[in-house]
């Protein structure tokens, strides 16, 4: 007796090629709808599943494979008399294979306008159904659901090669296929922020070399639908693959460009912090701006720039060792210029803001922390002047353009800058006054100076970091406010004659 191959496929690709291959091997195929035609049309002897099961599908094909006499023959154990002698009583042939992929719900909801009854209507029931089934029965059914195994598959029954191992390895490719589908379904039809139960899906983009050191193995995967404005959507034009480190810094540039949609901005970064922000007029400037503010440290960095990079700027950027280059687009001399370096990364990336409905999503031992994103983009007119000294309109421009900043920069973290560019960073300290010391050591010698301002990610703990940026010519400070020793400060800026702002938002980045 020949063999039974179930054969149901929303996606046709090489499905006729396979199936004549399988008859080849003794298999009788049989079929449903759309996939029982096109086989018939190429010359497969298919049969349909109604003749199977004796009963036509209905519901407008909702219900074709739904049926005993299907999944009865997929989910007998064979080892099993029981089973047999009942598949026997009600002459029900066991299914040696099944070959299911389902209904594109994917790039249904991805297609602009797409309704909820477009998208209910591609929620495929029976062919899930049939592929657990399958994965369940998996020591006696061979269940494909990748158009790419249809060839390994043959090779293996060709070479008598289908042992437990590979059953149980079709078998988990199918389960992560069914849980990947179902939770893309769940996250389309949930409206709660933070469900109790959270099920998230992602793809393979590629193995990596290493992870953060080169002991750790890793691997880079993207959202099943990956947000338009991501290193997902992005294109590399240039240079060797990106790097676990190289991936994670260019995520953290791109967020804090973001903040700056309305001006030419260029963005430099190192290990996970800006060393560099410049905005301007024109793309130059602002490159010069943000190479001003840490000529050191942004060799070797991930530089970001919100307009297409052109000729002058290139010639500037390729003075210099850098890893990556991102921005919209390259003029073709710019191009041309930066590609003479080979281990340059250049990359290409449509800009817009980012997702307000998205989540960031971070591991610990044994579980997963996610919250809604830090978006709150800091506004001179939500400050409240605590001090007796009001800062003059330059100064609020670049406390707000500090704050905006500031929240890029890992905690405890304080910055000095002007309204247009950074002079310094202080990153990442255990105490703010440190983090206050390294900023303010950074800023001093660079021009600009004279009307900086600091801006801190928290509240100050103590009247200290006050003091010593008044000490050393900061005229304006902006923090949250929110401390039990708040007046501290307050009277420490007003005995050294400082500007204090409280913009009432805290900005921890951890």
């Amino acid at each position: 007796m020949k063999k039974l191959a179930l054969l149901s496929v929303y996606d046709k690709t090489r499905i006729v090629e396979f199936a004549k291959k399988l008859e080849a091997r003794n298999f009788q195929v049989i079929s449903t709808g759309g996939t029982l035609k096109k086989l018939l049309d190429n010359g497969v002897q298919a049969i349909a599943v109604e003749d199977i099961t004796n009963f036509q599908e209905m519901l407008d094909g909702r219900v074709k494979t739904l049926h005993p006499r299907i999944h009865a023959g997929i989910l007998a154990k064979r080892d099993n008399p029981v089973h047999m002698k009942q598949l026997s009583a009600e002459n029900i042939q066991p299914i040696d294979l099944v070959c299911v992929n389902l209904y594109p719900f994917k790039t249904t909801i991805e297609k602009p306008g797409v309704t909820d009854d477009e998208a209910i209507e591609n929620i495929d029931i029976g062919g899930p159904s049939m592929l657990r089934a399958a994965a369940k029965n998996s020591q006696d059914v061979i269940v494909l659901t990748d158009v790419n195994d249809y060839d390994d598959y043959i090779e293996r029954y060709d070479e008598n090669k289908l042992d437990s191992k590979y059953h149980r390895h079709l078998a988990a490719k199918v389960f992560r296929q069914t849980a990947a589908y179902d939770a893309l379904i769940a996250k389309y039809l949930t409206n709660e922020e933070f469900p109790d139960k959270l099920t998230l899906t992602y793809e393979k983009v590629e193995n990596m070399r290493y992870g953060e050191n080169s002991h750790q193995q890793a691997a880079y995967y993207k959202q099943a639908i990956p947000e338009k404005y991501s290193l997902s959507n992005a294109k590399q034009l240039h240079g060797k693959a990106l790097s676990y480190n190289n991936i994670r810094d260019a995520d953290a540039a791109l967020r804090v460009i973001a903040e700056f949609p309305n001006q030419p901005t260029v963005v430099a970064l190192k290990h996970m912090n800006p060393c560099g922000i410049g905005t301007a007029d024109n793309l130059l400037d602002a490159w010069q701006e943000a190479f001003d503010a840490d000529p050191i440290s942004i060799f070797g960095g991930i530089i970001v720039l919100n307009r297409e990079v052109d000729l002058a700027t290139a010639q500037k950027m390729h003075s210099i060792f850098l890893e990556i280059v991102i921005a919209p687009s390259f003029t073709d001399e710019a191009y041309d210029v930066l590609a003479k370096k080979k281990n340059i990364r250049l990359i290409t990336l449509p800009f817009g803001p980012i997702d307000q409905k998205g989540h960031d999503e971070v591991s610990v031992l044994g579980g997963m922390l996610v919250q809604n994103r830090d978006l709150l983009h800091e506004e001179p007119a939500n400050f409240k002047v605590v001090s007796k000294v009001n800062p003059t309109a330059d100064q609020l421009k670049a406390l707000a353009f500090g704050q905006n900043v500031v929240k890029h920069v890992k905690s405890n973290a304080i910055v000095v800058t002007t309204d247009t560019k950074t002079l310094g960073v202080g990153a990442g300290q255990m105490n703010r006054i440190d983090s206050t010391k390294i900023a303010i050591d950074k800023a001093k010698p660079k021009a600009g100076y004279d009307k900086a301002i600091l801006a801190s990610d928290a509240f100050f703990p103590m009247d200290d970091c006050v003091e010593f940026a008044a000490k050393h010519g900061i005229k304006a400070i902006v923090e949250p406010g929110g401390s039990i020793k708040d007046q501290a400060s307050i009277d420490k800026a007003n005995e050294l004659g400082v500007a204090l702002v409280f913009s009432g938002k805290r900005h921890f980045k951890h």
